[in-house]
């Protein structure tokens, strides 16, 4: 596979930035774990879909958020996953909750 070394630098310098505590050394090292775990996560969110069934457009919470939009009050996710956290270094894996298009709404000021 072939890795987007621009994305990764720049995710690198944005997380050095960030967190003054850290080395550039470590959140290069954290830039490459989170870049390698894209493809495992991508892979695990579409077989986790096509499991449950669900053909609309799916995304985290957070995901949602990030668009423009919220989550229905009171919306159960549609399906759940496992995925891998790379930016913090430790691979740690979490259980993720994904919403579809039908359950948001667009945020109104």
């Amino acid at each position: 596979m072939k890795y987007n070394l621009r994305k990764i630098m720049l995710r690198a310098w944005t997380n050095y930035r960030k967190n003054k505590n850290l080395s550039f050394a470590e959140c290069l090292h954290r830039a490459w774990l989170s870049a390698k775990a894209e493809e495992i996560n991508t892979k695990r969110i579409e077989e986790a879909k096509t499991a449950a069934g669900i053909n609309e457009e799916a995304s985290t919470w957070s995901g949602w958020q990030k668009l423009g939009y919220e989550v229905i009050h009171g919306s159960k996710a549609l399906f759940e996953t496992e995925l891998i956290w790379g930016s913090r270094g430790d691979n740690r894996i979490y259980k993720a909750c994904f919403f579809g298009q039908s359950q948001v709404q667009l945020v109104t000021a």
